[in-house]
């Protein structure tokens, strides 16, 4: 038989799957980008990347947004705005997805992992002061890492899970030890803390765009600042650094970041919907509060008094001597259930290529990996998925 004849089986499974968190497309991304494909607008240039751009930063408050490919490109980025230089510091969480810690490393400079809090599950504020206090002195006029010799240099808080870290407290650190603060809110537009938007509070901040972000272009990021110089530099190192458009003179090395048009044409029609996807990640949020609470050894996570969460992923603790069952027994029952979630982020200190960085009594992080668990939470979620999921987490205790 040849292969034009072959009858074609494909597997209906993936239909019945409750994903983690899937883009939700009902607003006017089909139109916007059709309008880009008519027009010829479809790469690096076109008026939906200026559109976008301005969205995002008028939603957080800032004064100029500048798109890029991903949200690790915005956050290299931002780190060179920053003047992060070779074998200088970077301090951020120890529990967090890879990406900051790999930008750093592209700048030639070194993550110092801290520890998270116990109760919000951000980089602890406490831990940074005793690590700058205890671990590092001033040696002509620059901060020293005594156990490295290296400069600190700056300070990237990631708003984990959408819940925003404490930033009133890391600006506090940051000025007294003349510390820059890059804000990773990949996961956190649409929160805010102490009324205010992620992403307004440091000196710059960057957002992720990736397919299981609460608003998405399928990949692309975003850098945030005040300053236009930063602005205006930013273009110009993710432009191939370049000089001369005629002539192609480029006098640095610079970087192809740039996002196409058709990409910032989704991510403004998921703009226009950002309010509503909060809500509904909030709402989704409610229920799983509401029907979980009761259920022994089933931590729940905790919204601090300042802060509003987008929940982009809903994580539970699991307590294995209360529940019975540990974290990945409890992800190995739902999978058979076809029901998707996963584990929090290996800490980054214990990874292998930064095993010979400085981390700062790392306790929580560890905890948090080997017991939490990330359920479904996309923004389109049904009530009948979401209880099916709940009932196998009260199910599985008693079996």
């Amino acid at each position: 038989m040849s292969s034009m004849n072959k009858k074609i089986t494909v597997s209906t499974s993936i239909n019945d799957l409750i994903p983690l968190s899937v883009p939700e497309i009902k607003g006017n991304e089909w139109k916007y980008i059709k309008e880009c494909l008519d027009t010829n607008w479809v790469s690096s240039v076109g008026s939906y990347v200026d559109q976008f751009e301005n969205a995002v930063a008028d939603y957080v408050g800032r004064g100029y947004g500048v798109a890029c490919v991903n949200g690790t490109s915005a956050l290299h980025v931002a780190l060179l705005l920053s003047g992060i230089k070779s074998q200088e510091e970077v301090l951020l969480p120890a529990l967090t997805f890879v990406a900051p810690a790999n930008a750093i490393c592209y700048t030639g400079a070194k993550p110092v992992f801290i520890d998270v809090d116990l109760d919000n599950w951000q980089i602890d504020t406490g831990k940074i002061l005793g690590f700058l206090k205890k671990e590092c002195k001033y040696q002509k006029g620059k901060l020293i890492n005594k156990n490295t010799g290296r400069v600190i240099k700056a300070i990237m808080p990631v708003h984990i899970l959408g819940h925003p870290a404490d930033m009133d407290a890391i600006m506090s650190i940051a000025r007294k030890y003349k510390l820059k603060v890059i804000e990773d809110a990949a996961e956190g537009l649409g929160s805010a803390y102490k009324n205010r938007p992620l992403g307004i509070s440091g000196d710059i901040a960057c957002f992720s765009f990736n397919g299981n972000k609460i608003l998405t272009t399928g990949g692309g990021g975003m850098v945030v600042v005040d300053k236009k110089s930063w602005s205006d530099r930013a273009r110009y190192l993710i432009t191939q650094a370049r000089n001369n458009v005629l002539e192609n003179i480029h006098n640095e090395i610079g970087y192809n970041y740039r996002l196409t048009n058709i990409q910032a044409a989704m991510g403004f029609a998921q703009m226009e919907q950002l309010d509503k996807f909060v809500e509904k990640k909030r709402d989704i949020a409610r229920r799983y509060n509401e029907q979980l609470k009761d259920v022994p050894g089933i931590g729940l996570p905790k919204e601090a008094s300042w802060a509003k969460s987008n929940y982009w992923l809903y994580t539970i603790f699991v307590d294995r001597a209360k529940y019975r069952i540990d974290s990945r027994a409890l992800l190995e029952k739902l999978k058979r259930s076809n029901i998707q979630t996963r584990p929090l982020w290996h800490p980054l200190h214990s990874l292998k290529p930064f095993k010979k960085c400085f981390s700062y009594k790392i306790k929580v992080a560890n905890k948090l990996y080997k017991n939490c668990l990330s359920l479904p939470s996309s923004v389109g979620l049904t009530k009948s998925d979401q209880k099916k999921v709940i009932d196998i987490i009260k199910r599985s205790r008693s079996l």
